[in-house]
């Protein structure tokens, strides 16, 4: 969209306000408004300047001075603000040399698209997410000195067979593991996800599926159209956003957390991909489920660095308790076509232009624009280095034996662990300046103080386990 455009758009809709959008380290999106009085078209060569010094991970305020550079293509009458208002994405631009911000998420993204075509290898990177997330009606939590406790509310709940509700319990709702995927009503949020969908597709989002998911309680999926890295990013966070705030307006309440729930599945974020050149799909081939060699050194890249890239694919302490057997968690860092069990599968497709790989390990709380970077880092040093993964999984990974098991590497287990991998790991993000070591130690300083907060919180089953001992 031309910046004409854009101030054409503020006309034809009466707007009042312009609300310029970023998104942080740890994959938040944060704003700042402007009256549309204050707002010209010399914002997009100008930018609007705030104090980055409040961001966590960001500078500190000795050098705290930004500016966010609003990005024309991404403009979008913002749907549930009751005064007509222009979202605007921005890139964080560094002003005392012009450039994007180190630190910024959508210009490392632009930084890792930059990279590729840099290679040779390719010119545009295509990714696919699939974002799983919870609709519950209400939840409540604390915790302190006295305790702590978590509460979720969820007509929909296995558990909630019993409980006397205003108007009767109707009885319909999915079991454990029962979600997959009965028509209403025992499929209660139909009519959410539809106005989710509409939602999206009303802000260029274009909208394949969407249909309740495996777990009980709620557990949905929209499935969106893949894109570019960076403005399949975006859109990333467009779903978040519409998604969180169509739940409110519901009166329910949406999350992406990995894993609400104890007993039944966690929500990932399955992430397909390729790597085209000059309009060709480069992973089309006449190799294993029809990939070239280059996508298995792409595979094998994914494989190699997999527990550096839990960091970021999978960046919270409660990502790890998900990744555990037994609820579809593609634990085992294997690939195959067909088979779920493994981490990195093959869909089948029809023809070569939907030829692509699915990392099935990542999950919904990642930086969209630092995990898709990361992931595409990994695959290029896996094909610019020609690692081979190996042989396709043929077996049901959740049940070998334990000859057969410890043969095949794992995710990490903790958070911890994958920032420690990180650490260790590093060289293959930082190519090209799209990762810095900079970056990467500020990153590890970040998400270790979750690490320790939840280190040295006691938890309700240590009380089941250590109290009378």
């Amino acid at each position: 969209m031309a910046i004409a455009d854009v101030m054409k758009k503020i006309k034809d809709n009466n707007v009042k306000f312009v609300d310029f959008r970023f998104t942080d380290t740890r994959g938040k999106e944060q704003h700042v408004s402007v009256p549309v009085s204050a707002f010209d078209e010399d914002k997009f060569k100008q930018g609007h300047a705030f104090d980055g010094s409040s961001i966590a991970g960001w500078k500190g305020i000795q050098a705290s001075d930004m500016l966010l550079m609003p990005d024309p293509d991404t403009a979008n009458i913002d749907p549930f603000m009751e005064e007509p208002t222009l979202i605007l994405t921005c890139d964080v631009v560094d002003p005392t040399d012009g450039k994007g911000y180190e630190r910024c998420p959508r210009s490392l993204a632009r930084r890792a698209e930059a990279y590729l075509k840099s290679t040779g290898i390719g010119d545009t990177a295509y990714f696919g997410p699939e974002p799983e997330f919870f609709i519950f009606d209400s939840i409540t939590w604390s915790q302190g000195m006295d305790g702590c406790h978590v509460k979720i509310n969820s007509e929909e709940g296995a558990w909630d067979s019993a409980t006397q509700h205003e108007g009767g319990n109707t009885g319909h709702r999915p079991g454990v593991k029962g979600g997959y995927f009965p028509v209403p009503p025992v499929d209660s949020l139909q009519d959410v996800r539809s106005a989710m969908s509409i939602t999206l597709e009303a802000m260029g989002v274009p909208v394949e599926v969407h249909h309740h998911e495996v777990a009980t309680a709620g557990q949905c999926e929209i499935g969106t159209k893949f894109s570019t890295l960076t403005q399949r990013a975006d859109w990333t966070q467009l779903l978040k956003y519409v998604v969180l705030n169509t739940a409110h307006n519901y009166g329910k309440t949406a999350t992406f957390m990995p894993k609400p729930i104890l007993g039944d599945n966690g929500s990932g974020m399955h992430v397909h991909q390729s790597i085209w050149k000059d309009g060709k799909n480069l992973f089309a081939g006449s190799g294993y489920a029809g990939l070239s060699e280059l996508a298995l050194f792409y595979i094998g890249g994914v494989i190699k660095h997999a527990r550096a890239l839990n960091a970021i694919t999978n960046p919270g302490t409660n990502s790890y308790k998900r990744l555990v057997p037994g609820y579809e968690a593609p634990v085992k860092l294997a690939y195959s076509a067909k088979n779920r069990s493994a981490s990195i599968r093959i869909p089948f497709v029809e023809g070569d232009k939907a030829r692509r790989i699915e990392a099935r390990f990542p999950d919904p709380i990642a930086n969209p624009y630092l995990a898709f970077s990361a992931l595409m880092m990994a695959g290029l040093d896996g094909i610019q280095n020609k690692i081979h993964p190996g042989e396709p999984a043929t077996k049901d990974l959740y049940h070998l034996t334990p000859e057969e098991d410890a043969k095949v590497p794992t995710v990490c287990s903790s958070l911890e662990q994958a920032l420690e991998y990180l650490d260790k790991d590093r060289e293959f993000l930082t190519r090209g300046g799209v990762f810095t070591d900079d970056w990467i130690n500020s990153y590890i300083d970040l998400k270790m103080e979750e690490v320790t907060k939840m280190r040295m919180t006691p938890h309700p089953i240590e009380f089941g386990m250590y109290y009378s001992c």
